[in-house]
């Protein structure tokens, strides 16, 4: 089938828009924010601690026997809300009279990627499954729009290796701030040094990606952040992968069975055209129903005879998984894979697309072949590196005897 046919009769490009929603909150009402895992009742005294920042949104009216609130903080309350001294009276369930404390929400970090879920443009959580982010893009880019749902409070962390986190856009209290003095405003307020905290400033621009072949995402001084955040969660190690070469994708905390390309392009590449191609000429096909696609523009450091940095050159990588098992991982993704090769073969030129690099590792006898093609690569890489050091040596002594001699 031609593949411009077939993409011309399917649905039309998705929105370009990227929005990521903060998961959790520091709402009164939420019960995994107190020790106890419930809201407290009429009978409980409620214990926040002194010392500990917090901003808190109250949804509805409390009877509470006693409250100890921290020095420094904000209760935010909606239309109803508020709290009354308990009066003695029998509540149905609540007989405990404990002391409820609520929970330590200091750990809560910008760079964690289990705190943030994709959105779509119109707000609703992404449909699940087909296309995924490598880790670094599953916080926050620079040009995308950051949501913290209305009537929800928040405290995160914002430590960082950069003094500026650049963001397109905020929406925070059912407000959206897409303009530098907005933000900016909102700082000087009284609830912003209660929600963010750490050494990193976040930086709102109003300004979306300038270039049609994507923009890099710009996480990558964190991602040391990103992968112990990660990892922290599943336990501080990677999955052991099933397949004997596992690829290691740029902005990924673990390697991966499956496939990389690397795509080298033109100024007449266009990113979502080509990703809305993939999805709806290929990843749509029963047979790749169980491949997962990541794709985005990333920076490479290149080296000088694979040991001196030379420049930062961008390409676009895509990366495919699958959900096979045992021999069959990852030939799902390994067929995909082929399938883009040859229609770059075809297509290339008039796709923006110069050339293009494929990468397999899957549980076949063929990741035995490529382990050995990279590690070939590599060791080629540190003999020339070692020649270029000892030639370098060699003219410096040169020229020390020759000084001496004269």
């Amino acid at each position: 089938t031609d593949w411009v046919t077939l993409v011309s009769l399917l649905l039309p490009a998705a929105a370009t828009a990227v929005y990521k929603q903060w998961i959790p909150n520091t709402n009164f009402e939420t019960g995994s924010n107190w020790d106890k895992g419930r809201v407290p009742c009429a009978s409980d005294v409620v214990h926040f601690e002194k010392n500990k920042v917090v901003s808190v949104f109250v949804r509805s009216p409390h009877a509470l026997t006693d409250m100890y609130l921290p020095l420094n903080g904000e209760l935010v309350l909606a239309s109803g809300a508020g709290f009354t001294a308990f009066d003695g009276s029998w509540d149905p369930g609540c007989d405990s009279g404990a002391t409820v404390r609520f929970a330590d929400v200091e750990h809560h970090a910008w760079f964690d990627p289990t705190l943030w879920q994709a959105v779509s443009p119109g707000r609703e959580l992404e449909p699940g499954g087909r296309i995924f982010s490598v880790d670094e893009e599953r916080v926050p880019c620079h040009y995308d729009d950051v949501i913290f749902q209305p009537e929800t409070s928040f405290r995160v962390n914002v430590d960082s290796s950069r003094r500026v986190i650049h963001l397109r856009s905020i929406s925070l209290m059912g407000q959206e701030l897409s303009s530098p003095e907005a933000w900016a405003s909102y700082l000087r307020g009284p609830s912003a040094p209660l929600q963010f905290h750490g050494n990193g400033t976040l930086q709102v621009t109003g300004t979306s990606c300038p270039d049609k072949s994507g923009c890099a995402c710009g996480n990558t001084p964190d991602g040391h952040r990103i992968c112990t955040a990660l990892l922290g969660a599943s336990g501080r190690q990677c999955p052991v992968p099933a397949c004997r070469s596992p690829l290691q994708p740029l902005g990924h905390c673990c390697r991966v069975c499956g496939a990389t390309i690397s795509l080298d392009f033109t100024r007449d590449f266009d990113l979502q055209k080509y990703r809305d191609r993939l999805v709806q000429a290929l990843l749509s096909q029963p047979k790749y129903a169980g491949v997962r696609m990541a794709i985005s523009k990333v920076h490479k450091a290149r080296t000088f005879l694979g040991v001196i940095p030379r420049s930062s050159t961008p390409f676009i990588q895509i990366v495919l998984i699958d959900d096979e098992v045992g021999a069959q991982t990852g030939t799902a993704a390994e067929q995909m894979a082929a399938d883009i090769m040859e229609d770059i073969a075809q297509h290339g030129e008039a796709l923006g697309i110069s050339s293009g690099e494929m990468e397999v590792a899957t549980g076949s006898t063929f990741s035995g072949q490529a382990e050995s093609h990279a590690l070939s690569r590599i060791t080629v890489e540190i003999v020339l590196g070692l020649l270029f050091g000892l030639l370098l040596l060699g003219g410096i002594l040169f020229l020390y005897r020759k000084a001496n001699l004269r």
